[in-house]
């Protein structure tokens, strides 16, 4: 079992976190705007690891979104259903713009999981201005995982653990794709071949048959 290093981030890399102890569950929230084959990629990494994955999509307060919620939603649960692995589930319930208030439903919901919120590298710096984050983590751990093209800042480390936060150091990277390069040049090449003919035929993101 891996132990915690540097004062509460695991840098374990065997293939379980330090917080993969008591029921587990790891918690994955995304705009989803659209899931892009990163989104795809992390959600399998995650299953491999966990023994319940949970994600769901969400109005990011710091983003604009170019589809409606509901539209991400059946975006998003396309990809849940053609992935097809037990562990994953869409659970929209947890869904809102404060990750605070996403927390005080999954600890009613799973009142005797450990709870691992899990974010991408280049989300790092962001979390100290979110709405009261420094009670995200008495409620949960941390997961990052790399993405490519996003290293993690020890600084910014440093930061979250003075705000309490327990991290886990996920042991994979998520390849370079962006939900943003797929709005900003109308390129399908980072879709999942799932969810693309969804997208083509609502014409979102200014792609069309």
């Amino acid at each position: 079992m891996a132990s915690n290093l540097n004062q509460g981030v695991n840098r374990d890399k065997s293939s379980t976190p330090v917080s993969l102890t008591i029921s587990p569950i790891a918690l994955l929230g995304t705009s989803a705007d659209p899931p892009t084959y990163g989104h795809e990629s992390l959600l399998k990494e995650l299953s491999k690891l966990f023994p319940k994955v949970i994600t769901w999509a969400s109005d990011n307060p710091m983003k604009k979104h170019y589809a409606s919620l509901s539209q991400r939603h059946k975006l998003l649960q396309a990809l849940v259903k053609d992935l097809d692995l037990p562990q994953i589930e869409l659970r929209q319930e947890l869904s809102s713009p404060q990750t605070i208030k996403t927390l005080e439903i999954a600890n009613e919901l799973w009142p005797w999981a450990d709870l691992v919120f899990i974010i991408g590298s280049d989300l790092a710096k962001q979390i100290p201005t979110w709405v009261q984050s420094q009670d995200l983590f008495s409620k949960v751990r941390l997961g990052i995982a790399l993405r490519e093209g996003w290293p993690l800042n020890n600084n910014d480390l440093k930061e979250l653990q003075g705000l309490g936060a327990n991290i886990d150091l996920l042991p994979f990277t998520i390849p370079a794709s962006s939900s943003s390069n797929i709005r900003n040049y109308q390129t399908a090449s980072q879709i999942p071949k799932s969810i693309l003919p969804i997208i083509l035929k609502e014409r979102l993101y200014g792609l069309s048959k």
